[in-house]
């Protein structure tokens, strides 16, 4: 007990720093921390390809979905702390918070979801959530490797020559999208649901709120991605490059898994994922 109780201090007291009075501490750090690790990795990245090409991908993947899911929690995190400053019903003022502003424009804005990822929120500036940092860097890890198996069918399937470029690219994109994307983010809602405690009804929910607004997200982004990784990157550089790009992708489905759970939170009283710590 003293133990939990010394660790929410500590947790309270860590979380409660602001580089500027804007942007969480802890998340800035853990982030610095996550790029040094993969530059280290880019540095050797051929060489630890070269030796062991599926765990080169897993890790890359999990570190890059973690970097990912950093920048999710560190956004809401500076959109909370900005709402914390004013009354109730006031937003922040542009010329006291233009970043906080900034995030909440590009939020209403979003073309690719209905509802905010960023509801707006009275409650304390959420912790670093290190379990979600854990299960996103989990599932990056855990799905390197269907995905570089899923690249090599690819490249083997309509391989690119100099005679021929354009439509077995097209191809790879074809497939990748009509087939590995809709499976790919049914895997992610389910897998994320699971390891957050999640039964069959909870994946159900969740499949059913957000399996087809990501869909569409995903073709309004990912053909056009897919075009340039196919048509010009080496396969041993393929996977990197879709996860390299797909910083942005990932901290759009966390913000967006993170945003569904809320949902559900609000609608469920005493529910175990309303934290104020």
């Amino acid at each position: 007990m003293t133990w939990e109780l010394t660790q929410r201090r500590w947790s309270r007291a860590i979380n409660s720093k602001f580089i500027f009075d804007r942007v969480p501490l802890l998340h800035t750090i853990i982030f610095l921390i996550e790029m040094s690790i993969f530059a280290r990795l880019t540095s050797r990245f051929n060489s630890y390809y070269d030796e062991r090409p599926v765990l080169t991908m897993m890790v890359t993947n999990a570190i890059l979905g973690g970097v990912a899911d950093t920048v999710a929690q560190s956004i809401t995190s500076i959109r909370q702390r900005a709402l914390r400053k004013y009354p109730v019903g006031q937003s922040p003022n542009p010329r006291d918070d233009p970043l906080a502003v900034e995030i909440h424009e590009l939020d209403r804005k979003n073309p690719l979801n209905e509802r905010d990822l960023i509801p707006n929120s009275k409650l304390l500036p959420p912790p670093f959530d290190f379990e979600r940092l854990t299960r996103f860097m989990g599932y990056g890890f855990l799905m390197a490797p269907v995905q570089f198996r899923w690249f090599k069918f690819l490249e083997k399937s309509f391989p690119i020559t100099k005679t021929a470029a354009f439509l077995p690219a097209m191809k790879r994109v074809a497939f990748d999208q009509l087939i590995f994307a809709p499976f790919g983010i049914a895997a992610f809602f389910t897998a994320m649901t699971i390891a957050e405690g999640g039964g069959k009804r909870a994946v159900y929910q969740k499949i059913k709120d957000m399996y087809v607004p990501t869909l569409k997200a995903n073709f309004m982004v990912w053909p056009a991605v897919q075009i340039i990784n196919f048509r010009l990157m080496p396969v041993q550089f393929q996977l990197p490059f879709v996860s390299t790009v797909g910083i942005a992708w990932t901290a759009y489905l966390s913000l967006s898994n993170a945003a569904e759970d809320a949902q559900q939170a609000r609608m469920v009283p005493n529910s175990p994922n309303i934290r104020l710590a």
